[in-house]
C-alpha cells in the first residue's frame, strides 16, 4: 500500500496562469509559498525562517475558480498529490520538476483580504473535484475561519 497525499496552506506567489486546452479544458498554474517560523534552539542557536515554494496545478473547474478568485498574496488551502515531470532541456540535460496536482482548494482569510473575492460566501467555500467537474460545498459546512473558542478580535500566533 502507498499514499501520495499533500496538504498545504500558504500564500500564492503570483496570479494564476490559466490556459485552455482543446475541448475548452482549463489548466491553472501558480506558485505557493509555505513558511516555517524561525526559532531559537535550547543551546541558543538561531534557526532562521524557511520558505518553501511549491508549483500548483489545477484542472477544469478548480482552474476556473482560481482564475476568478485567486490572486497574488491570497492565502489558500490545497490538497492533492505530488507528481514529477522529467524532460530534456535544450542543452540535452535531463531535468525533473515536482508539482502539486490539486484536487481540493479552499480560499482562506477574511473576505476583505481579497479584493477579487465577491461579498458572497464563495470565497470561504471549499472547492472539491468531483469526477470531472468541480463544485463548491455548502459554506455552512465549511471549516470555520476562526476557532469558536477564540474571543472576537483576538488572533492566535499560528503561522497560517
Amino acid at each position: 500500500m502507498s499514499v501520495n497525499k499533500v496538504i498545504l496552506v500558504g500564500n500564492v506567489g503570483d496570479d494564476p496562469k490559466v490556459r485552455y486546452l482543446e475541448n475548452n479544458v482549463a489548466v491553472a498554474n501558480f506558485s505557493l509559498a509555505t513558511s516555517e517560523r524561525g526559532y531559537t534552539m535550547s543551546n541558543g542557536t538561531q534557526v532562521p525562517e524557511r520558505t518553501e515554494w511549491h508549483n500548483i496545478v489545477l484542472w477544469r473547474g478548480l482552474a476556473e475558480t482560481a482564475e476568478k478568485f485567486v490572486k497574488k498574496g491570497t492565502q489558500v488551502y490545497i490538497e492533492g498529490k505530488i507528481q514529477s515531470r522529467t524532460w530534456t532541456d535544450k542543452d540535452g540535460n535531463k531535468r525533473t520538476s515536482y508539482e502539486i496536482l490539486a484536487d481540493t482548494m479552499q480560499l482562506l482569510g477574511k473576505k476583505s483580504d481579497s479584493a477579487a473575492a465577491p461579498a458572497s460566501q464563495e470565497s470561504s467555500a471549499p472547492v472539491k473535484k468531483s469526477g470531472s467537474k468541480a463544485k463548491a460545498e455548502d459554506p455552512a459546512s465549511a471549516a470555520p475561519q476562526q476557532a469558536p473558542f477564540a474571543p472576537a478580535g483576538q488572533e492566535d500566533d499560528l503561522p497560517f
